[in-house]
Protein backbone atom coordinates (compact mmCIF):
# COMPACT_ATOMS: atom_id res chain seq x y z
CA UNK A 1 0.00 0.00 0.00
CA UNK A 2 1.62 3.59 -1.30
CA UNK A 3 0.56 5.22 2.28
CA UNK A 4 0.89 8.46 0.94
CA UNK A 5 -2.28 8.20 -1.32
CA UNK A 6 -4.08 8.46 2.56
CA UNK A 7 -1.99 11.22 3.54
CA UNK A 8 -3.20 13.34 0.44
CA UNK A 9 -6.87 12.42 1.52
CA UNK A 10 -6.44 13.00 4.89
CA UNK A 11 -4.97 16.47 4.05
CA UNK A 12 -7.82 16.87 1.25
CA UNK A 13 -10.21 16.55 4.14
CA UNK A 14 -8.81 19.42 6.00
CA UNK A 15 -7.48 22.33 3.79
CA UNK A 16 -7.88 20.94 -0.24
CA UNK A 17 -7.10 24.67 -1.35
CA UNK A 18 -3.45 24.52 -0.19
CA UNK A 19 -1.24 22.24 -2.61
CA UNK A 20 0.91 19.38 -1.64
CA UNK A 21 4.25 19.57 -2.89
CA UNK A 22 6.12 16.40 -1.50
CA UNK A 23 5.73 13.80 1.63
CA UNK A 24 9.08 12.42 3.23
CA UNK A 25 8.78 9.56 5.41
CA UNK A 26 10.94 10.01 8.42
CA UNK A 27 9.61 7.09 10.04
CA UNK A 28 11.88 6.00 13.00
CA UNK A 29 11.22 2.16 11.14
CA UNK A 30 10.83 0.11 14.54
CA UNK A 31 6.96 0.69 14.72
CA UNK A 32 4.44 -0.22 12.61
CA UNK A 33 3.19 3.48 12.90
CA UNK A 34 4.35 5.85 9.50
CA UNK A 35 5.62 9.51 9.87
CA UNK A 36 6.07 11.93 7.68
CA UNK A 37 6.99 15.27 6.52
CA UNK A 38 4.85 17.10 3.75
CA UNK A 39 5.77 20.18 2.37
CA UNK A 40 3.73 22.34 1.08
CA UNK A 41 3.74 24.47 -2.86
CA UNK A 42 4.23 27.58 -0.15
CA UNK A 43 7.44 25.91 1.58
CA UNK A 44 5.19 25.29 4.39
CA UNK A 45 5.76 22.37 6.64
CA UNK A 46 3.97 19.69 8.56
CA UNK A 47 4.29 16.59 10.12
CA UNK A 48 1.33 13.63 9.56
CA UNK A 49 1.39 10.50 11.30
CA UNK A 50 -0.55 7.42 10.12
CA UNK A 51 -1.35 4.70 12.23
CA UNK A 52 -2.95 1.25 12.09
CA UNK A 53 -1.92 0.02 14.99
CA UNK A 54 -5.06 -0.29 18.30
CA UNK A 55 -8.50 1.41 17.83
CA UNK A 56 -9.33 4.37 15.90
CA UNK A 57 -11.54 5.36 18.91
CA UNK A 58 -8.10 5.10 21.39
CA UNK A 59 -6.31 6.81 18.62
CA UNK A 60 -9.05 10.12 18.90
CA UNK A 61 -9.51 10.00 22.62
CA UNK A 62 -6.19 10.31 23.44
CA UNK A 63 -4.79 13.14 20.80
CA UNK A 64 -8.04 14.73 22.22
CA UNK A 65 -6.70 14.43 25.91
CA UNK A 66 -3.16 15.54 25.08
CA UNK A 67 -4.12 18.66 23.01
CA UNK A 68 -6.25 19.56 26.14
CA UNK A 69 -3.31 18.18 28.05
CA UNK A 70 -1.02 20.87 25.90
CA UNK A 71 -3.45 23.48 26.44
CA UNK A 72 -3.85 23.56 29.64
CA UNK A 73 -0.18 22.93 31.34
CA UNK A 74 1.60 26.27 32.25
CA UNK A 75 4.53 27.34 32.34
CA UNK A 76 7.38 26.20 31.72
CA UNK A 77 5.99 23.24 30.02
CA UNK A 78 3.08 25.31 27.95
CA UNK A 79 4.83 24.88 25.18
CA UNK A 80 6.54 21.20 25.86
CA UNK A 81 4.30 19.17 24.00
CA UNK A 82 4.12 18.77 19.64
CA UNK A 83 0.63 20.37 18.66
CA UNK A 84 -1.77 18.21 16.42
CA UNK A 85 -3.61 20.69 14.00
CA UNK A 86 -7.47 21.46 14.93
CA UNK A 87 -10.52 21.54 12.44
CA UNK A 88 -13.18 23.41 14.28
CA UNK A 89 -11.99 23.73 17.40
CA UNK A 90 -10.87 19.77 17.78
CA UNK A 91 -8.03 17.66 16.75
CA UNK A 92 -8.76 16.86 13.08
CA UNK A 93 -8.12 12.98 12.63
CA UNK A 94 -9.15 11.44 9.27
CA UNK A 95 -9.91 7.90 9.21
CA UNK A 96 -9.55 5.84 6.07
CA UNK A 97 -11.29 2.69 5.85
CA UNK A 98 -11.28 0.74 2.93
CA UNK A 99 -11.60 -3.06 2.09
CA UNK A 100 -9.29 -4.40 4.69
CA UNK A 101 -7.01 -1.02 5.17
CA UNK A 102 -7.97 0.44 8.30
CA UNK A 103 -5.88 3.67 9.49
CA UNK A 104 -6.32 6.86 10.51
CA UNK A 105 -3.98 10.00 10.20
CA UNK A 106 -3.48 13.02 12.41
CA UNK A 107 -1.59 16.30 11.61
CA UNK A 108 1.38 17.97 13.61
CA UNK A 109 3.05 21.43 13.81
CA UNK A 110 6.97 20.89 13.28
CA UNK A 111 8.25 20.47 16.63
CA UNK A 112 11.10 22.39 18.24
CA UNK A 113 13.98 20.30 18.75
CA UNK A 114 17.01 21.61 21.16
CA UNK A 115 19.53 19.70 22.65
CA UNK A 116 19.57 15.84 23.05
CA UNK A 117 20.72 13.93 26.01
CA UNK A 118 24.07 12.19 25.57
CA UNK A 119 23.44 7.57 24.64
CA UNK A 120 24.98 7.40 28.24
CA UNK A 121 24.03 9.75 31.22
CA UNK A 122 26.68 11.50 33.38
CA UNK A 123 25.34 11.78 36.96
CA UNK A 124 24.59 15.50 35.91
CA UNK A 125 22.33 14.85 33.72
CA UNK A 126 20.67 11.93 36.06
CA UNK A 127 19.69 14.31 39.26
CA UNK A 128 18.80 17.51 36.63
CA UNK A 129 16.58 14.53 34.70
CA UNK A 130 14.99 13.46 37.95
CA UNK A 131 14.22 16.80 39.11
CA UNK A 132 12.82 17.83 35.56
CA UNK A 133 10.39 14.99 35.39
CA UNK A 134 9.29 15.64 39.00
CA UNK A 135 8.02 18.82 37.80
CA UNK A 136 6.29 17.72 34.86
CA UNK A 137 4.69 15.05 37.00
CA UNK A 138 3.18 17.83 39.36
CA UNK A 139 2.47 19.97 36.49
CA UNK A 140 0.18 17.14 34.46
CA UNK A 141 -1.24 16.39 38.02
CA UNK A 142 -2.39 19.83 38.41
CA UNK A 143 -4.55 19.99 35.36
CA UNK A 144 -5.65 16.44 35.52
CA UNK A 145 -9.63 17.44 36.59
CA UNK A 146 -9.65 19.37 33.34
CA UNK A 147 -9.01 16.63 31.08
CA UNK A 148 -12.06 14.73 29.10
CA UNK A 149 -12.20 11.28 30.49
CA UNK A 150 -10.39 7.99 29.39
CA UNK A 151 -11.86 4.63 28.76
CA UNK A 152 -8.19 2.61 29.41
CA UNK A 153 -7.14 1.00 32.63
CA UNK A 154 -4.81 -1.49 33.14
CA UNK A 155 -7.74 -4.08 34.47
CA UNK A 156 -9.59 -3.34 30.91
CA UNK A 157 -5.87 -3.77 28.94
CA UNK A 158 -5.36 -6.89 30.73
CA UNK A 159 -8.38 -8.48 30.70
CA UNK A 160 -8.55 -7.55 26.79
CA UNK A 161 -5.25 -9.95 26.82
CA UNK A 162 -7.40 -13.02 28.62
CA UNK A 163 -10.34 -12.44 26.47
CA UNK A 164 -7.58 -13.25 23.17
CA UNK A 165 -6.28 -15.99 25.00
CA UNK A 166 -9.44 -17.60 25.57
CA UNK A 167 -10.81 -16.93 21.89
CA UNK A 168 -7.23 -18.38 20.01
CA UNK A 169 -4.38 -18.92 22.41
CA UNK A 170 -2.27 -20.63 19.17
CA UNK A 171 -2.19 -16.69 18.78
CA UNK A 172 0.09 -16.85 21.60
CA UNK A 173 2.77 -19.84 20.91
CA UNK A 174 2.06 -22.93 22.15
CA UNK A 175 -0.46 -23.97 24.86
CA UNK A 176 2.28 -23.46 27.74
CA UNK A 177 3.47 -20.14 26.30
CA UNK A 178 -0.26 -19.32 26.52
CA UNK A 179 -1.00 -20.69 30.15
CA UNK A 180 1.75 -19.18 31.30
CA UNK A 181 0.85 -15.68 29.73
CA UNK A 182 -2.33 -16.21 31.49
CA UNK A 183 -0.64 -17.05 34.70
CA UNK A 184 1.28 -13.60 34.25
CA UNK A 185 -1.82 -11.54 33.84
CA UNK A 186 -4.23 -13.27 37.21
CA UNK A 187 -0.67 -12.35 39.06
CA UNK A 188 -0.88 -9.10 37.70
CA UNK A 189 -4.31 -8.72 38.89
CA UNK A 190 -4.23 -10.27 41.83
CA UNK A 191 -1.38 -8.48 43.06
CA UNK A 192 -2.83 -4.57 42.79
CA UNK A 193 -5.06 -5.74 45.57
CA UNK A 194 -1.56 -5.61 48.00
CA UNK A 195 -0.90 -1.98 47.11
CA UNK A 196 -3.40 0.75 48.19
CA UNK A 197 -3.69 1.77 44.83
CA UNK A 198 -7.02 4.04 45.64
CA UNK A 199 -4.59 6.69 47.25
CA UNK A 200 -2.21 6.11 43.78
CA UNK A 201 -2.91 9.56 41.33
CA UNK A 202 -4.16 8.75 37.79
CA UNK A 203 -2.33 11.63 35.72
CA UNK A 204 -0.99 11.51 32.06
CA UNK A 205 1.53 9.52 31.48
CA UNK A 206 3.54 8.81 28.39
CA UNK A 207 5.68 5.67 28.96
CA UNK A 208 7.93 5.79 26.31
CA UNK A 209 10.37 8.07 27.45
CA UNK A 210 13.45 6.92 25.31
CA UNK A 211 16.28 9.99 24.32
CA UNK A 212 14.64 9.78 20.67
CA UNK A 213 11.26 11.31 22.01
CA UNK A 214 12.20 14.51 23.45
CA UNK A 215 14.80 17.11 23.68
CA UNK A 216 15.78 19.35 26.70
CA UNK A 217 17.57 22.69 26.93
CA UNK A 218 21.53 23.22 27.05
CA UNK A 219 20.54 23.74 31.32
CA UNK A 220 18.90 20.37 31.06
CA UNK A 221 15.15 21.63 31.48
CA UNK A 222 12.60 19.60 29.50
CA UNK A 223 12.19 21.72 25.97
CA UNK A 224 10.33 19.50 23.74
CA UNK A 225 8.37 15.92 23.27
CA UNK A 226 7.01 13.90 20.92
CA UNK A 227 5.63 10.68 19.93
CA UNK A 228 2.23 9.62 21.71
CA UNK A 229 2.20 5.82 20.36
CA UNK A 230 1.59 4.82 24.53
CA UNK A 231 -0.04 7.61 26.07
CA UNK A 232 -2.79 6.86 28.71
CA UNK A 233 -4.25 8.47 31.65
CA UNK A 234 -2.53 6.04 34.94
CA UNK A 235 -0.06 5.91 37.18
CA UNK A 236 3.28 8.39 37.34
CA UNK A 237 4.96 5.20 37.80
CA UNK A 238 4.16 3.73 34.46
CA UNK A 239 6.92 6.14 33.28
CA UNK A 240 9.25 5.26 35.35
CA UNK A 241 10.46 1.79 33.77
CA UNK A 242 11.87 3.60 30.65
CA UNK A 243 13.41 6.77 32.61
CA UNK A 244 15.78 3.54 34.27
CA UNK A 245 16.96 2.76 30.37
CA UNK A 246 17.04 6.32 29.86
CA UNK A 247 19.41 6.47 33.09
CA UNK A 248 21.32 2.82 32.91
CA UNK A 249 24.88 2.43 32.36
CA UNK A 250 23.93 0.75 29.42
CA UNK A 251 22.43 3.97 27.66
CA UNK A 252 20.55 4.05 24.47
CA UNK A 253 21.21 1.27 22.41
CA UNK A 254 19.95 0.66 18.34
CA UNK A 255 19.20 -3.10 19.21
CA UNK A 256 17.36 -2.57 22.43
CA UNK A 257 15.74 -5.35 25.25
CA UNK A 258 13.39 -4.18 28.14
CA UNK A 259 15.33 -6.26 30.95
CA UNK A 260 14.15 -5.14 34.26
CA UNK A 261 18.02 -4.66 35.92
CA UNK A 262 17.90 -1.28 35.06
CA UNK A 263 15.16 -0.14 38.17
CA UNK A 264 17.41 -1.56 40.47
CA UNK A 265 20.38 0.24 39.18
CA UNK A 266 22.22 2.79 41.43
CA UNK A 267 22.03 5.16 38.40
CA UNK A 268 18.17 4.79 38.63
CA UNK A 269 17.98 5.15 42.15
CA UNK A 270 19.74 8.27 41.90
CA UNK A 271 17.10 9.54 39.73
CA UNK A 272 14.05 8.52 41.95
CA UNK A 273 16.42 10.39 44.72
CA UNK A 274 16.14 13.79 43.09
CA UNK A 275 12.60 13.01 41.58
CA UNK A 276 11.19 12.39 45.22
CA UNK A 277 12.97 15.96 46.70
CA UNK A 278 10.58 17.78 44.03
CA UNK A 279 7.50 15.47 44.06
CA UNK A 280 7.23 13.18 47.01
CA UNK A 281 6.65 8.70 46.18
CA UNK A 282 5.31 6.56 48.39
CA UNK A 283 6.49 2.87 49.51
CA UNK A 284 3.85 1.23 47.90
CA UNK A 285 4.12 3.20 44.42
CA UNK A 286 8.26 1.84 44.50
CA UNK A 287 6.27 -1.95 45.39
CA UNK A 288 4.06 -1.50 42.30
CA UNK A 289 7.07 -0.93 39.81
CA UNK A 290 7.34 -4.32 39.26
CA UNK A 291 3.50 -5.05 38.55
CA UNK A 292 3.92 -1.82 36.74
CA UNK A 293 6.66 -3.47 34.90
CA UNK A 294 4.58 -6.69 34.18
CA UNK A 295 2.09 -4.51 32.65
CA UNK A 296 4.41 -3.13 30.17
CA UNK A 297 5.73 -6.35 29.22
CA UNK A 298 2.18 -7.94 28.85
CA UNK A 299 0.61 -5.26 27.51
CA UNK A 300 2.82 -3.54 24.76
CA UNK A 301 5.34 -6.59 24.38
CA UNK A 302 2.83 -9.70 23.60
CA UNK A 303 -1.23 -8.23 23.61
CA UNK A 304 0.36 -5.30 20.70
CA UNK A 305 3.88 -6.26 19.60
CA UNK A 306 2.94 -7.97 16.77
CA UNK A 307 0.68 -5.30 15.77
CA UNK A 308 3.07 -2.39 16.89
CA UNK A 309 6.66 -3.49 16.47
CA UNK A 310 7.85 -4.17 12.60
CA UNK A 311 7.72 -7.98 12.38
CA UNK A 312 11.94 -8.31 13.50
CA UNK A 313 11.68 -6.63 16.65
CA UNK A 314 8.10 -8.32 17.89
CA UNK A 315 9.47 -11.86 17.54
CA UNK A 316 12.49 -11.02 19.01
CA UNK A 317 11.10 -8.90 22.27
CA UNK A 318 8.22 -11.79 22.51
CA UNK A 319 10.90 -14.62 22.57
CA UNK A 320 12.81 -12.34 25.10
CA UNK A 321 9.26 -11.79 27.20
CA UNK A 322 9.02 -15.54 28.01
CA UNK A 323 12.99 -16.44 28.50
CA UNK A 324 13.88 -13.24 30.19
CA UNK A 325 11.71 -10.63 30.97
CA UNK A 326 8.56 -12.44 32.43
CA UNK A 327 10.69 -14.78 34.85
CA UNK A 328 12.89 -12.02 36.55
CA UNK A 329 9.36 -9.79 37.31
CA UNK A 330 9.33 -11.83 40.66
CA UNK A 331 12.93 -12.98 41.44
CA UNK A 332 15.16 -9.66 40.16
CA UNK A 333 13.15 -6.54 41.50
CA UNK A 334 13.68 -5.72 45.26
CA UNK A 335 11.30 -2.84 45.76
CA UNK A 336 13.16 -2.52 49.46
CA UNK A 337 16.40 -1.72 48.46
CA UNK A 338 14.81 1.78 47.00
CA UNK A 339 12.30 2.08 49.78
CA UNK A 340 15.57 2.41 51.87
CA UNK A 341 17.51 4.81 49.77
CA UNK A 342 14.32 6.83 49.64
CA UNK A 343 13.62 6.74 53.77
CA UNK A 344 10.11 5.91 52.75
CA UNK A 345 8.36 3.60 55.45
Amino acid sequence: MDYSIIIKKAWEGYDASKNIKTIDDISAKVSTNHVYRITFDDDDIIIAKLSYFGKFEHFKEDHRLIHSLSNNLLYPFENLLAKSLLKNNRVYIYHYKHRKIDAWVVFYNPTRIMDRLPRQLEEEHIIKLGQQVGKFHKACSRVKNVLPKSSKTLRTDINKLLDQLATNEKTFGSRMQADYIKYQCEQFLKNRSKYSMNTFEIIPVFIDWNIGNFSVTPDLELYSRWDYDWFRMSYRVLDFYFFSRVVSSIGDRTVFSYVIDTMMEDRFILFLQEYHKINPLKADEIRFLKEAYRFFILNYVIKDGKYFFHEQYAKKLQAEAFDIYLPSVDRDFNAEKIIDALNLK
